[in-house]
Order: structure tokens, then sequence, then C-alpha cells
């Protein structure tokens, strides 16, 4: 399966995000200071001007890491922060992204180092790799879905930041050289040797950016236009005309409707991908997107919208009426697939999401209800939203950490008259792990004391006893972990979710099935077989850096000393790595358990379609393993 950046190119332009450095200088910066460390120092700031570039319409908005090498920062003593700064710059952009519930892609912005290179210069080439993969490793442990290597002026410079790319990973890169007056780079490249070498470095965009204004670029657009294949997506990025000083300001003086009328040329150029460099504002970007919208259609392929234009509206079940996932339990393979809902208001993005799952033929999304406890959108809302536009099953995550019992059971109730009726019990995260270390929880019952509330409503009482007028049909899903050190104590956990009306296992994610089995010889010991259903916990992992940060810093998930090792030396393939030790761990759990719960990292959902593709090739009426009642 192709990256979906890559897939989004196929499908029309793509609008970019504007200048970074512009925006923070009209809102307080200072010449004197490090743009880049403000990732740190204030990432509200870079956060907000994000979002005002992705509520102009923006689809790609590039990282405040343009500065981020060991080089440039050199100067402000920073040099022990590239891997922070990288990776809380691609931070602050996912995190802009899921506020603003927009599907939109974060790009990693890599600039120029700011010295010559040998033999011009005295910097030696393998330093300048070196500089370029830190940075590019900072980039990838933050979660951008691209690299965006611009404002370029040598080849020389150009070769070492794609070799260090292609060194650590697969993510597409969009490769953009600036040009003087003359049509030539500083290195004194023409448009033609550009176009060759950049050809021959396989970069997945070839583009233009900077220099001398929309003019100038688009000279050299329609130059590259005519030198690279066809097939090769063009990148276009202007300055806002050339700045000029006044007082202690910088001006660029381009007008907005100039800006947009720049656009209809770049397309009738041959351009894909379509944004602003320096002295480009949330306003240009705004007149570029209905540019834009005027010659392809307004929605035509923006924002990599996969909802149906006409909602699917659920139609709500009889009280007593199983779930079609219920159904499903024990009688076929299941794959249910993890949503995480969104810190802002706009859900857009998961709703996408959930889209792209259903057309790939999952049975239910997962939505989690703010995991790690920090403050997303309800799950009961999601869980509606998804069910009622997307007609997909959901199984709603649900914590008595936040909820008194009364609140919990008025919940539930709420959640079954919306057709909302998996529900996985869960006592949650405590909130010291949280954004609000200082709250007071709850946890009126823990997740054993949920299960029991919601057994009675299945048998028609609330938790008192008092009746709530007709059975309810919850399937009740109870989650185990068989990673723990204490492997006797979590099965006398589960043995007591079960005991209490658990109908469904979810374990948390696992690497190989010898660790489920292990688990379950320590539980079968002591109760006999376990007797309901079982969905394994499968987390693709994304890169060694990934592996290792689950290994060291998350509970409950421990990759082995063998998968680390195999995600160490896959090196840049380390994602299909990931990709091809779930599809292994699949396809052995298909023959063992009753489905698969999978949970794809960053929001990358994708990752979950490319698992999937491994049951293709098997049969899917084999008989399913036993379940002793």
């Amino acid at each position: 399966m192709a990256h979906p950046f890559l897939e989004r190119l196929k499908q029309g332009p793509i609008l970019c995000d504007g200048a970074m450095g512009t925006l923070v200088f009209q809102r307080g910066g200072t010449v004197d200071q490090c743009f880049d460390h403000l990732n740190l120092t204030n990432p509200t700031l870079i956060q907000e001007i994000h979002r005002d570039y992705l509520a102009a319409g923006a689809e790609v908005i590039e990282t405040n890491t343009f500065g981020a090498n060991r080089f440039k920062l050199e100067k402000h003593s920073l040099t022990d922060k590239v891997a922070e700064i990288n990776r809380r710059g691609a931070k602050n952009g996912e995190y802009a992204v899921e506020v603003s519930g927009r599907p939109a892609f974060v790009a990693g912005s890599i600039g120029p180092t700011g010295r010559t290179l040998a033999p011009i210069g005295l910097l030696q080439p393998d330093l300048v790799r070196e500089a370029y993969r830190d940075q590019i490793n900072g980039l990838l442990a933050g979660g951008v879905d691209l690299l965006m290597i611009e404002t370029i002026g040598s080849l020389a410079e150009m070769e070492q930041a794609v070799w260090a790319a292609r060194d650590l990973c697969d993510l597409p890169i969009v490769a953009q050289m600036t040009f003087s007056n003359d049509g030539r780079t500083v290195g004194g490249q023409t448009v033609r040797e550009v176009a060759r070498r950049l050809v021959e470095l396989e970069v997945d965009v070839i583009g233009v950016n900077c220099s001398v204004g929309p003019r100038g670029v688009l000279r050299v657009l329609r130059e590259l236009r005519q030198l690279v294949p066809d097939e090769i997506p063009l990148s276009v990025q202007p300055n806002a005309g050339w700045p000029t000083q006044v007082d202690d300001r910088v001006i660029y003086p381009m007008s907005d409707d100039y800006m947009a009328r720049f656009v209809k040329d770049a397309l009738a150029a041959g351009a894909t991908l379509i944004g602003g460099c320096c002295g480009t504002t949330p306003e240009h970007v705004a007149a570029m997107r209905v540019a834009m919208d005027e010659v392809i259609g307004a929605g035509a392929t923006r924002r990599l919208s996969l909802v149906p234009e006409q909602e699917t509206r659920q139609e709500l079940k009889a009280a007593d009426e199983p779930t079609e996932f219920a159904r499903k339990l024990g009688k076929q393979f299941l794959v249910s697939v993890e949503l995480d809902p969104p810190r802002g208001l706009n859900p857009e993005k998961m709703l996408t999401g959930a889209q792209m799952l259903k057309e790939a033929g999952v049975d239910a999304v997962n939505v989690a209800d703010s995991p790690m406890a920090r403050v997303r959108m309800s799950a009961l809302a999601l869980c509606y939203m998804v069910q009622d536009r997307i007609g997909l099953e959901t199984i709603l995550h649900f914590t008595t950490r936040d909820r008194n019992l009364m609140g919990l059971q008025s919940d539930l109730i709420g959640a079954h008259a919306m057709g909302v009726r998996n529900v996985l019990a869960l006592t949650g995260d405590p909130p010291s792990l949280g954004d609000y270390p200082d709250l007071t929880p709850v946890y009126d019952v823990d997740s054993v004391g949920l299960v029991r509330v919601l057994k009675a409503m299945n048998a028609g009482t609330d938790a008192a006893g008092a009746s709530i007028g007709q059975q309810a049909s919850f399937t009740i899903a109870v989650a185990c972990d068989p990673t723990r050190d204490d492997l006797p104590h979590e099965a006398d956990r589960l043995y007591r979710k079960l005991e209490a009306g658990g109908e469904l296992i979810m374990t948390q994610p696992i690497y190989e099935m010898e660790t489920w089995n292990e688990f379950v010889k320590v539980y079968e010991d002591k109760y006999g077989p376990i007797g309901v259903p079982i969905l394994l916990g499968i987390l693709p992992l994304y890169s060694h850096r990934h592996a290792e940060f689950l290994y060291n810093e998350v509970p409950g998930i421990r990759p082995s000393e063998e998968i680390r090792d195999r995600m160490r030396r896959a090196g840049n393939e380390a994602r299909k790595e990931g990709v091809k030790i779930a599809q292994e761990l699949l396809l052995e759990a298909r023959d063992q358990v009753h489905g698969v719960y999978i949970m794809p990292s960053f929001g990358r959902y994708s990752m979950a379609v490319e698992v999937l593709e491994a049951l293709k090739s098997r049969e899917l009426t084999a008989a399913l393993p036993g379940v002793t009642a």
C-alpha cells in the first residue's frame, strides 16, 4: 500500500501552509532569538500558528524546525537540544492537526546548514549528513508524515540531506531547491542540472521554494515540468514578494489577490503541491485555498475527505436486540481497530479514518476514553458519530475514573439509547498521568464493578436493583494484560471480571503468541478453560525508536528483545518490518483466537489496513477455535 501522502498527491493538487518565522515575528518574536527553540519554550504559539494555517485551508503544515540542525543551533548554544527541538516540533504540528480535527499531513521541515561544503568550503560532507541524520531522527520520533527538504542552495548539500533521510526511513521526500535571478542555485547549478540529479536521487516530489517571488519561481517551475518525468509531482512555494524594511519590521508587500492569481498560474504550469514561503500568512493561504478550489472544484479532492456526501444514518436497534458484532462473536474471525478521539472540537479526521477502515472491511472500531488521562472529545460522542455517519459499529471504552456511580449509569443508559452497545469495561488511567495531575479521581467502582453494572442492566435493573424498564443488550468486553510480571495476579483479576459477567476478552498488545499462551497456561492451571471469545491486541511498530519507547516508557507494552532487534536491523525499512511483524502475529493468531484488536500509533490507520492485507491470502472460512461454555 502506497504512503497516504503519495496517494493523496495522485488525487489532485494540495495546498501547503505559509511562513512560520514571519508569523512568529509578527506575534512578538525577536530577531536575535532562536525560533526553533520555541518548540520547547512556547509550544502554544507554534501550535496556534499551525492551527491558523489549517483553518485557512492548508492540507500540509511544516514543522517549526527549518533551522533545527546542529550548525544553526550552535550559535544559540543549543546543539544538545537537536533531537528534542525536532521531536517537539513534530509533536506541535501533530497536536495542531488533532485539535483542528482536519485531515492534514505534518511535514518535517529541513533547511540548509548555513555552511559551505568542501571542496569550495571547509565543511566535510559526512559531517553534513550526520547533522541531517540527527535532525531527521528527532522528526521521526515526533511522528512526521513526510520530510520537506527546502531552501537548499547546492546539490551537494541536497544530496547529503536526501541520503540521510534514506538511511533512516522510507517517508516521502519533497526536495525543494532555491534559485537566484539568473536561474541558478547559489551553488551555480542550472535548473536542468538540478532536475537531472533530483530524478536520479529518486525523491518523491521535486520543487522550488523561497527564491525571488512568484514570477521567478514560475519560470523555474515551467522549466522543471519540461525536464522532469510527468509521473513525478512538482512543488512550488514562493516568498510573498521582495521584503522591505520599515522601521524595525520586515514587510512583504504581496497582496492576497496576487498570491491567489499565482496559484492558478502554478496549477497551469503543472504544480501539484503549492504553498508559500517567507512573508506568506494565513490570509494569503486562505486566498490561495479559494483560488485552488475555483480551478479544481471546491471539495473535489480537498482535505482527504473519505466520508460519503450522503451521511449513513443508523437505525437504532430494539433494546434487547444484540449488536451485529455480538452476533459474530465466536462464529467468525473479527477485526477491530482503535480510534483516539480528537483533542479539539472537530472530529473530521477520525471520521475519515473510520471510513477508511470500513472500506478495508473491519468489523468495528474501538474508541478510547481519554487515554493516559488526557482531555479529549467524549468517546461516547465519537462512537455515536461513527455509527451514525459512517455506518460502522463501535466498541466504547468506558472508564470508572471520571464518573460516580450515578453518572456512570446515566451515561450507559444514554449510550444504549443511541445504539452504542459494545462496551469495554475499564478502570481508567489515573489523573496523575495526564493534563490535570491534581484532579481527584472518582473510582466509585473499578472495572469489575462496572461489569456487574452492565450485567445488571442486561437483566433489566440498575445497580441498586431498580427496574430500567426492559433488558439492555450490552456486549460486555474486559481487558487483560498478558505481559505483566505477575501473571497469577492478572489471571485472578481476569477470573473476577469473567465471573462478574465479562463476555469478551481484549488484550493489551503482544508481539509473540508465546506471551499469550504462557498466560493462558497460568490461568487454566488455576481456573480451567477461559470460555469466552478473545481478541488479541496488536500494535504495529513504526520504527526502532518507537519499539524502544514502548518497551521502556509505556506500561503494558513489551516488545521482546528479538522483535526490537528486528526493528533495529531493518534500518530505513523499519515501518515495513513493523507491519510484517504484525502480519506474522495476525496469521498465527488466526488459528488460536477469535479476532484481533489493532492499535495503530500516531493515528496511522493506513498501517492497520496494511496489516490486514495478510488476511487476503488466507481463507476466512476455516473453523474457529472451540469455545468452552
